[in-house]
């Protein structure tokens, strides 16, 4: 119960911080980052936690519930548009993965050459 409690402090935590100071953040992402904050400076332990997120990981499947019953409600809509919707989701995924990829490519290390020694002679003429 108190890793529920400790979680649920954080949430609430992010949703009053939005609500005073108006951040164009969602209350739930704010608590998040304290969460995260409060984590890394080791003010909450993760043992503290761990079972409970473990428990809402496990059953994170019925978060999507409402979600699915919503896009229920839109059946007309997503038929009349299945075509553009589809294009923008797959032609989205695509860039996403392409911009993964570049971008890891350039944060490789990679030898610099600059700072190698010539090993032969010839090589540093």
């Amino acid at each position: 119960m108190l890793g529920f409690a400790i979680l649920l402090g954080f949430n609430i935590a992010g949703v009053w911080l939005h609500n005073l100071l108006h951040l164009p953040l969602p209350g739930n992402v704010l608590g998040l980052v304290l969460f995260l904050i409060a984590l890394g400076m080791k003010w909450v332990k993760l043992e503290w936690v761990e079972q409970s997120a473990q428990f809402l990981l496990d059953h994170m499947l019925l978060f999507f519930i409402p979600y699915v019953v919503g896009i229920m409600a839109f059946m007309p809509v997503l038929s009349a548009h299945w075509f553009s919707i589809s294009v923008g989701i797959i032609g989205s995924t695509l860039v996403v993965l392409w911009m993964t990829g570049f971008v890891a490519s350039k944060m490789e290390k990679k030898p610099d050459e600059a700072n190698e020694m010539p090993t032969r002679k010839e090589d540093a003429a």
